[in-house]
């Protein structure tokens, strides 16, 4: 395989303890007794890890590089190295300035590109969740979404987050995006819902507004809501369970598998990897199967649901199914893509445009860049941590970072 860029993994350190229990895709535990569908469980540290990766390392281990070599097709001088953050998943990476922000489901590190120093904050640092689904930032304040601890802001002046959950007006404590739009509201992905803040006034309860499926009289398809993003023309774009929501002008309007989302089952069963069906854990679920004809389908596929969501700047949606591949939306037409096309998984959990609008995607078995129509490929083979991919965001400097399990990847050009 030809790679043209070098490949130089740095990556963040060893973190605090485990949280307590599993930490996977929509996996809702204590207040949710329904879950979400998971995503590859992370290996624990008694199983054994994918294939070619690194082994995990325990808790409190001091950081060490773990593998080291030269990438695979590239410039033989360019090396790459690679730091684990234990058994862990880094659902997002944030890049600002000379800091990365790296969310794991063990708190939020924050590492110094230029001296090399990291701090960890998580629950015993003022967080109320140690589980991270969104890192960013709000007003220059870096701002996270927690798993079962809603929406927290590090004040840099005083060192201290500060908390918004339910109380506040969050439709729920499991947060897992935030974008600021171009009106100045806020619009925050949650499980029972999204929230809009209107002018991003969050110390203002008369600011919040909450959308369900029965408040928006099934405007929005599903009330996990995954992601969100906003679309060329201002309108509000929202990745569920149930399907792609759009927000324009005060009007809902959604699609479906029924619709043109996601590949069908027969065109992508036999690359079926996870056995693992969601239909069988929840009523919810269950349901949702039957609702469009799956009930005999005992495998991880549902092409409704969706975890990744990007808009590119010629305004087309892209979305990353559970099982149904990589779907393209031009306001009127859709595109999938499969294995078939040479997509390395039909679990897509990770959308990325790079500042020059090149997409990556990230699945279950490697990262691809989509170039005129083609996926270019990249494995552990290639230099990748690991082949599950989760997230990934783009530095100043053109430079990238890839969060998997267990480990982050820094791409140089």
């Amino acid at each position: 395989m030809q790679v043209d860029f070098k490949l130089a993994a740095l990556g963040v350190i060893v973190v605090g303890a485990l949280v307590a229990g599993a930490y996977t895709l929509g996996v809702k535990q204590a207040t949710k007794p329904e879950p979400a569908p998971p995503a590859p469980p992370a290996p624990a540290a008694s199983q054994q890890t994918p294939a070619g990766h690194p082994p995990v390392v325990q808790p409190g281990a001091p950081p060490e590089p773990v593998r080291e070599g030269t990438v695979t097709g590239a410039d033989p001088t360019a090396k790459f190295t690679h730091f684990r953050v234990g058994n862990r998943n880094v659902k997002r990476v944030f890049a600002d300035g000379n800091l990365v922000w790296i969310g794991t489901s063990g708190g939020v590190i924050r590492y110094d590109t230029t001296t090399d120093q990291y701090k960890l904050f998580d629950n015993k640092t003022g967080l109320l969740s140690n589980g991270m689904f969104y890192v960013g930032k709000i007003d220059d304040r870096i701002t996270v979404g927690t798993y079962g601890g809603g929406l927290s802001i590090y004040d840099e002046t005083n060192k201290a987050w500060k908390n918004y959950n339910v109380p506040q007006g969050l439709a729920d404590a499991f947060v897992y995006d935030v974008i600021r739009v171009r009106n100045g509201d806020l619009w925050i992905a949650t499980w029972s819902g999204a929230n809009r803040v209107r002018g991003g006034a969050l110390d203002d309860p008369s600011k919040w507004d909450t959308f369900t499926v029965e408040s928006t009289g099934s405007g929005l398809p599903n009330d996990w809501v995954y992601g969100l993003a906003e679309g060329k023309s201002g309108e509000i774009w929202f990745a569920t369970e149930g399907g792609l929501a759009r927000f324009k002008d005060g009007t809902w309007e959604n699609w479906n598998h029924a619709k043109g989302l996601g590949a069908p089952y027969e065109k992508v069963k036999a690359d079926i990897e996870f056995k693992s069906d969601p239909g069988k854990m929840s009523e919810h679920h269950a349901a949702q199967k039957k609702e469009m004809g799956l009930e005999d389908v005992d495998v991880a596929y549902n092409p409704n649901y969706i975890v990744s969501i990007a808009v590119g700047k010629d305004g087309a949606v892209w979305t990353g199914t559970w099982g149904g591949g990589l779907s393209r939306f031009d306001g009127k037409k859709w595109k999938t893509y499969t294995t078939a096309d040479g997509l390395p998984s039909n679990h897509v959990f990770m959308l990325h445009f790079d500042p020059k609008d090149q997409l990556w995607v990230g699945t279950s078995k490697g990262l691809a860049r989509f170039d005129n129509g083609k996926f270019k490929v990249f494995t552990t083979a290639d230099g990748l941590f690991s082949d599950l991919v989760f997230s990934m965001t783009t530095a100043a400097d053109g430079s990238q970072w890839i969060g998997s399990f267990g480990g982050v990847t820094h791409l140089r050009p």
